[in-house]
């Protein structure tokens, strides 16, 4: 691109969407969902690291042009934070003259920090992707649930042979994706494993998702766990894996696990639910919002082993009926979280903002 077409692009430029976290996380996956949806209603563009296929990149050297180069449709360009850093970010834009309107995407299940609390203050809109998270926020909320790509997350021709083709044992694959930690309720998944596995010996658990280097000698326990219990060989920890290959384990298991005691939203439910597997989850996050219980999925309590063994284990035990809850499971999320009805919500909060942001001190 030019100087002169970078020029125009800036001047047409509608939208930007930060991602200012350098590790992958689940926020990243948000807005690698959302952002392309996003770029064919308005023109959007990317700033940071993990851009997706379908919106284009902003550069450093375009961001600095941009200062004295006005939209040219509205008076402000939509700035869509979901972190403090890229709230701080648009908000010191703004005070060094660039014409922004801010919005803050809030997932978090909790009371805000004293900081946090200050810079919601100062955004021109903010959305929440649940009734929960807006009862945590202290200014007026539009409430959009999240949604997914129903065509990436789809069930496979057959779920048996994806297994299969893993190498992995048994028939059949129970998952728990996402990052590894006691906030995950990672350690409930293994010790519910190290119960049920020896009893179902068609069944292999798989554990996806990145170790820090602070939570190594916790994940280290729960393979020392699953060693004790004689299940190390079908307690499988693969690591992260590419964002690609995501979408391939889900339809590679059969039954997905949300173990989390403390959640924002929870997207791996929607994401297991749109790929067909039969659903667990604790009630953390969406998960009393997003599963009917004892019909798209099964609800838990957070923490309790007991609880998730009981719920597992007529599950492993009759595959016709995980199949038949993982098809229920698909056609609610089909019907009611689809990321095309998220980016039309996200982009009427935009229209918004466009006429007002300006004046707003």
């Amino acid at each position: 691109m030019d100087q002169e077409t970078d020029d125009h692009a800036l001047d047409a430029l509608e939208v930007i969407i930060p991602n200012f976290n350098w590790r992958y996380s689940g926020g990243t996956a948000v807005n690698r969902t959302i952002a392309p949806l996003i770029a064919r209603r308005c023109n959007a563009a990317w700033l940071g690291p993990d851009r997706p296929e379908g919106i284009r990149p902003l550069t450093l050297g375009e961001l600095v042009r941009m200062r004295f180069r006005h939209p040219r449709l509205y008076p402000v360009r939509i700035w869509h934070a979901r972190r403090n850093v890229e709230m701080i970010v648009g908000l010191i834009l703004k005070l060094l003259g660039y014409r922004l309107g801010v919005i803050f995407n809030s997932a978090a299940q909790r009371h805000h920090t004293a900081f946090t609390r200050f810079l919601i203050a100062r955004m021109d809109a903010v959305i929440a992707t649940s009734e929960i998270s807006a009862s945590f926020l202290r200014v007026p909320a539009t409430v959009i649930h999240h949604g997914i790509d129903v065509h990436t997350y789809a069930p496979p021709d057959d779920r048996m042979a994806a297994f299969a083709a893993t190498g992995l044992p048994g028939k059949y694959g129970i998952g728990a994706f996402g990052r590894l930690r006691l906030q995950k309720g990672t350690d409930v998944f293994v010790d519910a494993m190290c119960r049920l596995l020896p009893r179902y010996p068609d069944f292999t658990a798989v554990l996806v998702g990145r170790v820090t280097v602070e939570n190594m000698p916790f994940v280290e326990g729960l393979k020392q766990r699953a060693a004790a219990a004689g299940v190390a060989d079908r307690v499988r920890f693969l690591g992260e894996v590419p964002i690609d290959e995501v979408p391939r384990w889900y339809r590679r298991i059969a039954i997905y696990v949300f173990a989390s005691r403390e959640e924002g939203f929870g997207l791996t439910m929607l994401e297991s639910m749109a790929a067909g597997n039969a659903l667990v989850a604790a009630r953390a996050g969406a998960a009393e919002m997003v599963v009917a219980d004892g019909d798209t999925g099964v609800l838990v309590p957070t923490g309790d082993v007991d609880a998730l063994v009981a719920a597992l284990e007529p599950l492993m035990r009759d595959p016709e009926r995980v199949a038949a809850m993982g098809r229920r499971a698909r056609a609610h999320v089909v019907e009611n979280f689809s990321s095309e009805s998220e980016a039309d919500r996200i982009v009427a909060v935009y229209r918004q903002v466009w006429p007002t942001a300006e004046t707003k001190d």
